[in-house]
């Protein structure tokens, strides 16, 4: 298999499985549902939230932080997406393409649903600037939302659905202080694609990882064809 086509599967693989699953989370369960155990293990659960701000459950903000957010997304999946033809064009070593085309597929993900679930879904979570003593706030919404495109927000306002929660804790002898869940934020499959793909970079960097892959001053100049 190709550079090219190796980035393309994993692109629309992630893409598939990312939307799929949030999609179907959203349409069929309510805010905060967390009774499911995902394939069985115990300590992984389905905990359905909405995100305004960034991965693993962390907000941003207001609605104007969310703009910004969004359009700062938008700016790197461009920026990823070029330096990803750049580095295929250049052949760089497959781990590296496959884990910088994972990047590229999850930040791309999350912002699909900051772009489309306020148009395509019939609820959703929304930003309410008039309680919490004028200074607003997020506010979820009962039952389960429709796929029906009747949209209950506006273009970059919908929020992005997260889904995985690790539920185990902290060990009673664990040292330093440490107790409670082990790792609260709950995520989704683009957080994990990105999160992961930074780990096999970080720990294989040097094998993995030319000079001339990161001499961005070369890269710009570069005006080679993909292959």
């Amino acid at each position: 298999m190709s550079r090219k086509k190796l980035a393309i599967f994993l692109i629309l693989l992630v893409l598939f499985i990312d939307q799929f699953s949030k999609i179907w989370i959203k349409s069929h369960f309510s805010l905060t549902h967390s009774d499911i155990n995902i394939f069985q293990l115990g300590f992984i659960e389905i905990e359905f939230i909405e995100n305004p701000g960034m991965a693993f459950g962390f907000s941003f903000g207001n609605i104007y932080g969310k703009y910004l957010l969004s359009l700062f997304r938008i700016g790197a999946v461009f920026a990823i997406g070029w330096y990803l033809l750049k580095l295929i064009s250049i052949k760089t070593h497959f781990v590296f393409i496959a884990c910088v085309s994972l990047i590229f597929a999850g930040a791309l993900g999350n912002i699909l649903d900051s772009l489309f679930y306020g148009l395509m879904f019939d609820s959703g979570t929304v930003w309410d600037p008039l309680i919490n003593g004028g200074d607003g706030r997020w506010i979820g919404y009962p039952g389960i939302s429709n796929l029906n495109f009747n949209g209950y927000a506006g273009m970059l306002e919908g929020c992005v659905v997260d889904m995985i929660h690790f539920n185990f804790e902290w060990p009673s002898w664990a040292p330093f202080g440490l107790k409670g869940e082990v790792f609260p934020p709950v995520f989704n499959v683009a957080d994990f694609a990105i999160s992961f793909s930074v780990g096999v970079i970080v720990v294989f960097y040097k094998k993995i990882v030319r000079d001339e892959d990161v001499n961005f001053k070369a890269l710009f100049k570069l005006r080679k064809d993909v292959n």
